[in-house]
């Protein structure tokens, strides 16, 4: 993937409903403009922050007339952004689903209408596949078997008390998305092959860094002896570091702490040894997004999937990488 320059983005605090263009203030197309209505999961993570840079500095370079809309991550502002999109008669609808079920309705509603819908970062759950073009994002159940893989070859190390059970707490993405529960099957797979291992508690932080803060002071006030946390992002495991240091510990000595996406603050907890492990997902989704679009609106076949490029991170990996490190 050609990976286009970056503008700086803050987080974005919209309702769904206003919309901002980021290119020409017509309501629709003009001559051969295409026109884009997207709507964003929300300003939750660093990632989500990138991504959202992504997109809209993609949309620029590409001359894509973006219509952008934050969902402040609910399923409602979501569906109203979509329908104010057709109403709009834009050419084509991408958004990232805060959830994975209900969307039969407003999508049906699009392709009425003729206007096709590309799903970015996360899937929606619906037997009707014909409703989106494409879904562009990362393979989340792989993404929690690499994480749960190197715990099984770490085991040993990960072990704290040397009582022979290593016992995870994980902090869960927001409830009914994809990541989180494709992320938290794919680590269940994973470490199944050591019995020796165990999820001892298991709760949602949202994604956030507050929420993943919040969730780890309750597991260190109820839960004896923990060894590893897993967190489905980084933001929660920055979060998850700051209650363990609170509490005394030492975080990745102490409690061992694996993290999903690679962000930049969390590379650099990686560096310092306060993280562990971190499986990579990458946010700069935007390139292929325009091309995506522009290949659907030509009437070119896309795949149904397309699966973007991701590795995984030690802390020497990390610290070869982190100088240049765009997110």
């Amino acid at each position: 993937m050609v990976k286009k320059s970056l503008i700086a983005a803050a987080a974005i605090s919209m309702s769904a409903a206003m919309l901002t263009a980021c290119g020409s203030d017509s309501n629709a197309s003009d001559d051969d403009t295409i026109t884009m209505g997207f709507s964003q999961v929300g300003a939750e993570s660093g990632w989500r922050t990138a991504n959202t840079a992504s997109i809209q500095a993609s949309a620029k370079e590409a001359g894509i007339d973006l219509k952008f809309a934050d969902a402040q991550q609910k399923q409602e502002n979501q569906i109203k952004a979509i329908r104010s999109y057709i109403q709009q008669k834009v050419d084509v609808i991408a958004f990232s689903p805060v959830v994975e079920s209900g969307w039969d309705t407003v999508l049906q509603e699009a392709k009425r209408a003729g206007i096709p819908v590309i799903l970015t970062d996360r899937a929606v759950d619906s037997d009707d596949t014909s409703l989106y073009e494409t879904f562009l994002g990362s393979d989340f159940v792989l993404e929690g078997e690499k994480a749960g893989e190197w715990l099984v070859a770490n085991a040993a190390d990960a072990d704290v008390d040397g009582d022979g059970t290593i016992k995870v707490v994980q902090l869960e993405g927001t409830t009914g998305a994809a990541p989180a529960i494709d992320r938290a099957d794919g680590f269940a797979t994973a470490i199944a092959a050591d019995p020796s291992i165990e999820v001892t508690a298991s709760q949602t932080g949202d994604f956030t860094r507050d929420g993943g803060k919040q969730v780890m002071e309750s597991f260190l006030n109820s839960v004896q002896g923990i060894d590893v946390v897993f967190a489905h992002n980084d933001d929660m495991g920055l979060g998850a570091i700051e209650a363990i240091e609170a509490a005394g510990l030492v975080p990745g000595k102490d409690i061992k702490i694996i993290t999903i996406d690679a962000v930049k603050d969390g590379m650099q907890a990686l560096v310092d040894g306060k993280i562990n492990f971190i499986v990579e997902c990458n946010p700069l989704l935007g390139p292929q997004l325009m091309e995506l679009a522009k290949k659907v609106l030509a009437g070119e076949e896309v795949p149904k999937r397309v699966v973007t490029d991701e590795t995984t991170f030690t802390q020497e990996e990390a610290a070869a990488v982190l100088a240049d490190r765009q997110y």
